[in-house]
């Protein structure tokens, strides 16, 4: 069996998926133990103090939000009765409200009720003025949330909001217990372990051991809401391994039923598909395999202002020198070499759906040296006798990073090579995922500190509508020590302009004039010099032939259903 058969097909379709609806569950817990291959460990259970995808899916077991997105990018009411529109008068006509209806009868994993003053907590938990909120993006225009009774919230924007579905929708933005993290506000949030690895939540499973960096168990959630789910009584989530092993323990040995994030070169798995154990799950959502930019300086020598916005980049905050960069790559090799089918090569940040795709960025689809060398030559770099280009006595030199993995590492080998032909001296380093993915603002490795000039990494946001996601591009989401590294602008890129349209979007009705400013707003950020698209990204996990019930999301967590999962007789 070939991998381009296994992954073709409609963009969102998962091309291979095991059995399809769920059953009616006799009984909760009927079918044992599910096991879950993450090869970037889980470090913590909230994504409220994490970007890492890793993080937000194992979170995303236990907590929830009010909706989430479903395996077609279509909004589904998880905790709430149904979804507030304008037609429904869940949206106020001005489009500065929106309500949301608790289901009756909700309650926390200790047995307590879910009420809306856990909703209007969630909200002042991530938006403290004196924290780190990784999610905060999704709050954004937020003035207000109420408790209009026990089971109605209403969330009130300061500007009509035509897409009011930001706060406490889809698997970055959960709702949390109050009374759990009530002493974990502002630059206390990070120090509450138990909170954010044993969160008491909603979803079907419960944490019973958390060993951070390496595993773990869980157990079906007493109190959910369906008393015949979730068909396993138990989920362990384990760490450790890379991509390939991963995936060979699903389709070749069967020793674990599901395997996340399965990025291995396409002939590799093709092989272990042909094993007949396991399937390979598939689909195109937003996922974007990107270099970002460092546009400060990652100097070791300035303390701790190292990659902090009090000292700009010497040379990468120059838009010659980083599209020079960009134009010596030669994208179809990468997505050859690494994708196969699973892989486009792309110019936009934001790569899907199609409405909101900019036609205005395919310069970068074909290499060309040349034009990458006139660049630098008119940007003042001359090459030295080393090969090196020199500038006012420094050299070209950039220390480009990313996780370990298999295809990470050959793509960074292969741009390491096309720099070199430009006169760009390179310095690889790979990190180990679960460090490079991780929340801990102490370690030096996290891909927000960013102590390097490049790094490489992939992610994606939930739905379709990106308002929240270019939303981590403002001069407000920029980590740093005063927010403890949170903050999705890990580039430290801070443009009025690209605030100014993100504003704009905000007003935006209609998904014709909202794709006009996200178009605006994604060639704002990839001519500039903080960002250089490499490849959109299908999701790649696998399933062993005997799990049913899942279905495979490109626009929420992969675990999103993890409730309708069962052993298949």
């Amino acid at each position: 069996m070939k991998l381009r058969h296994l992954l073709t097909g409609a963009a969102i379709a998962a091309l291979i998926a095991t059995t399809g609806g769920a059953p009616a569950f006799a009984e909760r817990g009927a079918d044992g133990q599910v096991n879950l291959l993450y090869w970037q460990a889980v470090s913590i259970m909230t994504p409220y103090l994490s970007n890492g995808t890793k993080d937000l899916q194992a979170a995303s077991l236990v907590i929830e939000p009010l909706a989430r997105y479903n395996e077609k990018g279509d909004l589904e009411p998880f905790l709430v009765e149904d979804i507030p529109t304008v037609e429904n008068g869940g949206v106020s006509k001005d489009l500065l409200t929106i309500t949301w209806k608790l289901k009756e009868g909700l309650l926390w994993s200790d047995g307590t009720p879910v009420t809306a003053d856990d909703a209007v907590f969630t909200w002042q938990y991530c938006t403290h003025p004196d924290g780190g909120c990784a999610q905060i993006s999704n709050f954004s225009d937020v003035t207000n949330v109420e408790a209009v009774d026990p089971r109605t919230i209403r969330i009130t924007f300061g500007v009509p909001k035509p897409f009011p579905y930001g706060p406490l929708v889809g698997g970055q933005a959960p709702l949390i217990q109050k009374a759990q993290f009530a002493d974990c506000l502002g630059p206390k949030a990070p120090e509450c372990t138990k909170a954010n690895t044993y969160p008491i939540g909603t979803g079907p499973f419960r944490v019973v051991d958390f060993k951070a960096n390496d595993v773990v168990t869980l157990e079906a959630n007493p109190n959910y809401r369906d008393p015949s789910k979730p068909a396993f009584a138990t989920a362990v989530i384990k760490g450790g391994g890379d991509p390939a092993s991963a995936a060979r323990s699903v389709l070749e040995t069967g020793e674990y039923d599901f395997a996340w994030n399965t990025q291995v070169e396409p002939e590799i798995l093709a092989q272990m598909a042909a094993a007949g154990k396991g399937q390979i799950l598939s689909a195109f959502g937003t996922l974007l395999e990107r270099l970002q930019v460092n546009q400060t300086d990652p100097d070791p020598a300035l303390g701790a202002e190292r990659s902090t916005v009090a000292h700009p980049h010497p040379f990468l905050t120059d838009e010659r020198v980083v599209k020079a960069l960009s134009l010596a790559i030669d994208r179809e090799i990468l997505v050859e070499t690494g994708y196969g089918e699973a892989g486009r090569a792309t110019c936009n940040f934001i790569p899907a759906p199609d409405l909101n795709v900019s036609p205005n960025n395919d310069w970068c689809l074909k290499q060309d040296m040349e034009g990458a060398k006139k660049l630098l030559d008119e940007a003042g770099w001359t090459e030295g006798s080393d090969g090196v280009r020199e500038k006012d006595g420094r050299k070209l030199s950039i220390l480009y990073q990313t996780s370990t993995n298999s295809v990470r590492q050959a793509a960074q080998a292969l741009i390491k090579q096309w720099w070199n032909e430009i006169g760009v001296e390179v310095e690889l380093r790979n990190i180990d995922g679960s460090v490079f993915f991780g929340s801990d603002p102490g370690s030096p490795d996290t891909l927000q500190k960013f102590f390097a000039d490049v790094e490489m990494y992939a992610n994606e946001f939930d739905g379709t509508d990106p308002e929240k996601y270019l939303g981590e591009w403002t001069c407000g989401e920029i980590p740093g020590p005063d927010t403890q590294w949170q903050g999705g602008n890990t580039s430290r890129w801070c443009n009025a302009d690209f605030d100014a349209a993100l504003a704009e979007l905000a007003k935006t009705a209609g998904l014709d004039g909202r794709a006009k400013v996200i178009i605006k707003a994604n060639d704002l950020i990839v001519n500039s010099p903080a960002v250089i698209p490499l490849v959109h990204r299908g999701r790649l996990s696998a399933a062993v032939n005997s799990l049913a019930g899942v279905k495979m999301n490109a626009w929420d967590s992969e675990l999103w259903n993890a409730a309708d999962w069962y052993r298949a007789k």
